[in-house]
């Protein structure tokens, strides 16, 4: 098989309806997967929105996973990758719609470079407007300039602007650190020498780890700009804000833990982990103030 298509849904019906009917899933004609030997697996959370219900209905030949309890992201993401049998396996968000040629233009980034472990593609937020979905990884470095300001005040400069990218308009193929798994197509030969997603991550930062992973086995991670997707950001997050905070703020300390312990000086370690808790204490004042749900670290 050449593509398994792996959903996470938690009371998004609606979003999940639109994202399946652009692939094409289901009895419908046309859309992403047409003329591929493909399959779509959702996991269901336990929505109570009747997801699962609409799956069973519109979508009969869509493989269901409907979960009698919250399993969160991580471990129902490896429900379904346990289950898939495509060379390529694309995380995609239910509140993703592929647009015309993304997925080929994903594939052929994968086909093209044997050393290329995953791809992501464009993602364009509501409003039109191009989605900031990759980062570098975590160093204390780019924290200490989110933590300062320095980020915001000089977006255009590569130190200062180099964990969010703030420096690059997204126009161009090239390597990247860490792209969000909203819409992350996998190589099965490189997701199988790494592992799956690690349920200690159950919800953030769970694809910074799996990025993070491939590149130290010698993997590349990809961005293109010739694939797009519309992206309504945080339709399940967003739902129960101040904990998905809570939840990636505890993410990128248990990434620290993981990755950086004793890989470091302890003067830097201390640094990167106090520095953690001063922007995640900053993200939550901004959302409250601003009235903003929710915001990607």
């Amino acid at each position: 098989m050449d593509l398994s298509v792996c959903i996470v849904n938690w009371n998004t019906r609606d979003h999940l309806a639109r994202c399946l009917k652009a692939l094409g899933a289901g009895e419908q004609p046309q859309g992403e997967l047409a003329g591929m030997e493909a399959e779509v697996l959702v996991v269901d959370n336990a929505s109570d929105d009747g997801s699962a219900e609409s799956v069973r209905s519109d979508f009969p030949d869509v493989k269901l996973i409907a979960n009698s309890a919250n399993l969160y992201y991580a471990a129902a993401s490896n429900q379904a990758l346990a289950q898939a049998a495509g060379k390529f396996l694309l995380l995609l968000n239910p509140d993703v719609e592929l647009r015309p040629g993304a997925m080929q233009a994903m594939l052929r980034v994968l086909r093209e470079r044997p050393a290329a472990g995953a791809v992501a593609c464009k993602l364009l937020l509501p409003d039109g407007s191009v989605q900031r979905s990759c980062r570098s990884f975590p160093t204390p470095a780019v924290l200490l300039w989110e933590a300062l300001g320095l980020a915001r005040l000089f977006p255009r400069s590569r130190r200062f602007g180099a964990y969010r990218m703030t420096y690059w308009d997204y126009d161009d193929l090239r390597q990247v650190d860490q792209p969000m798994a909203s819409c992350l197509l996998l190589r099965k030969k490189a997701l199988d020498e790494v592992g799956h997603l690690d349920e200690a991550f159950p919800m953030f930062f769970n694809d910074v780890d799996l990025c993070y992973c491939l590149r130290e086995a010698g993997w590349q991670v990809y961005f293109t700009p010739e694939g797009e997707a519309l992206h309504d950001h945080g339709a399940s997050t967003g739902q129960v804000w101040p904990q998905m905070v809570r939840l990636s703020n505890e993410g990128l300390r248990r990434f620290y833990r993981k990755h950086y312990r004793g890989r470091m000086t302890w003067p830097a370690y201390a640094l990167g982990m106090a520095l953690i808790r001063l922007v995640g204490a900053g993200r939550v004042t901004r959302a409250r103030l601003t009235q903003t749900p929710y915001s990607r670290m």
